[in-house]
């Protein structure tokens, strides 16, 4: 039970508030808004404003299932790399992440990955509505939580947009919600990043958010993550012109001893008790103590993930704590041989159900398992509602283990102190059990960025930003992925739905 967790009833007493007010449904199409003025009048203090501002927590907590579509943000884009397969039941089951695993994704519905956009755009709707919401509210707050507000709203709008321009890259830009008929104007790829990343400089630049939020606090956006986010846009994007400053931001994280620092022991990282803890920079938070997310309905109320059930092995009957799941994301077996004699990071990433009591081998099965997150008994036992949907494990996005490897990388690209680019690279190497040395060049850095974080929704986008996708990401000695990833396969399609509710105004990705 997490009495520790003290942000995590903040966010389950928050989030069921008078959403009504904040336009938090399914489709803000279909809504009908309050009056304004009833609006604001309601958002015209500080209790009203945090519960707007925690409700733009809410899209990121359903990514892994909104009613709709399973689109848990780092699957969506391992199953694109080469450390595990899609799995499921059949080959057709969630045809969707097939199509994706097999660069052969296409607009329609069934086809199409839709639960990253529209979760990011709710996300980003709602922290346009904060923006507004603390002008009607500046005479009733200080200076010190308006420009709170302000930071942690721009911070947030970042993170989602970040994510939709990833995986589709010339998309509706706005800054101020959309008015009838609702065409937000398609932007760039390179536009979005401009765009975004100059307003996060912004936010940053209000010295507003603390570098880590106190224990009653915890799941806010701090400084530490928008810095995490600016580094993660900036090196994507390979923009040459803000490393220095990107690598100032992981060199401030990297001297904040109090707050941060790399947990001893890799495999509690990933624990009930591995959550918040020195290591740890942001997490989407999941509890299971009274949680009642639920199917037909459940994706508004706050609770627990559906992730670990849907990665664990099918009819798992051992007695070892072990819960079973749907099978999906089984990993390569390739991704064995990855780890060096010795490293920690093996068994604390991998879960091996090869030769133990598993009746049913899903699709694409190997009997490897991503250990990081698991379905574990222990995990869901304190759930009132749907023990599928109610895990309590945080998804780790952000870890100082990535900041360390930030900095190291930034500086060889910048030209800057290369023991301190060994140094903060072989703090992550040694603390995975090792200890030879290794020297800082950019291949050793994403050999173990690659090690490091199998299964946590890195390797994708750091082949691509590398060069090095076209080349790694080929057909398979299985059948199983028979494409090819190429340039064109970077920005998947728009969804149809959205190309339709656009009148003409989207132009579609050539995939």
């Amino acid at each position: 039970m997490k009495t520790k967790k003290i942000y995590k009833y903040v966010l389950m007493a928050a989030l069921i508030a008078p959403l009504t007010l904040t336009s938090c449904s399914d489709d803000f199409l279909d809504v009908t808004p309050p009056d304004k003025a009833t609006l604001q009048e309601y958002y015209s203090n500080k209790e009203h404003i945090m519960e707007a501002v925690v409700s733009t927590y809410n899209p990121m907590r359903q990514y892994d299932w909104n009613n709709v579509q399973y689109a848990p943000l780092q699957l969506c884009s391992d199953i694109m790399a080469d450390d595990v397969w899609v799995g499921g039941g059949t080959s057709s089951d969630n045809l969707f992440l097939q199509k994706m695993s097999n660069y052969a994704s296409t607009q329609n519905p069934g086809d199409a990955l839709t639960g990253i956009w529209d979760q990011s755009y709710k996300g980003i709707r709602n922290a346009n509505d904060v923006l507004t919401y603390i002008e009607w509210a500046k005479a009733a707050l200080t200076q010190a939580d308006y420009n709170t507000f302000m930071a942690e709203a721009k911070v947030l709008r970042a993170f989602y947009y970040m994510q939709v321009w990833k995986f589709y890259g010339n998309i509706p830009f706005y800054f101020e919600n959309l008015k009838s008929p609702y065409i937000g104007e398609q932007k760039s790829a390179d536009e979005v990043y401009e765009a975004v990343i100059s307003d996060l400089e912004s936010a940053i630049g209000l010295n507003a958010l603390p570098m880590k939020w106190d224990d009653k606090n915890l799941g806010r956006m701090s400084q530490a993550a928008a810095y995490m986010i600016y580094a993660e846009m900036v090196m994507y994007q390979n923009d040459e012109s803000r490393y220095t400053k990107a690598l100032g931001y992981m060199r401030e994280i990297i001297n904040d001893r109090q707050n941060y620092d790399l947990n001893p022991d890799y495999a509690n990282i990933f624990l009930e008790s591995g959550e918040w803890t020195k290591e740890s920079i942001f997490e989407i938070g999941y509890m299971d103590d009274g949680a009642v997310r639920a199917w037909g309905g459940g994706v508004i109320n706050a609770g627990g993930t559906v992730y670990p059930r849907f990665i664990s092995p099918r009819d798992y009957k051992e007695s070892d704590g072990v819960d079973n799941g749907w099978g999906f994301e089984p990993v390569r077996l390739e991704t064995l041989d990855l780890f060096d004699e010795g490293d920690v990071r093996k068994d604390a990433t991998i879960f091996d159900s090869r030769g133990k009591n598993c009746d049913t081998k899903s699709w694409q099965y190997t009997g490897l398992w991503l250990k990081k997150y698991l379905a574990y008994k222990d995990n869901n036992k304190d759930q009132k509602a749907d023990g599928d949907l109610n895990f309590n494990n945080n998804l780790r996005i952000y870890r100082f283990a990535e900041t360390l490897l930030n900095a190291a990388e930034l500086i060889v690209r910048t030209g800057g102190n290369m023991a301190d680019a060994e140094e903060y690279l072989n703090k992550v190497h040694h603390r995975a059990g090792l200890t030879d040395n290794k020297a800082a060049t950019i291949d050793n850095i994403i050999d173990e960025r690659h090690k490091e974080f199998v299964g946590e929704g890195k390797r994708y986008w750091d082949l691509i930003r590398t060069g090095k996708a076209a080349t790694t990401l080929v057909p398979d000695a299985y059948g199983y992925r028979t494409n090819t990833w190429t340039e064109k396969k970077k920005y998947l399609p728009i969804p149809l739905s959205e190309l339709d509710a656009s009148h003409g105004t989207l132009t579609q990705n050539d995939y």
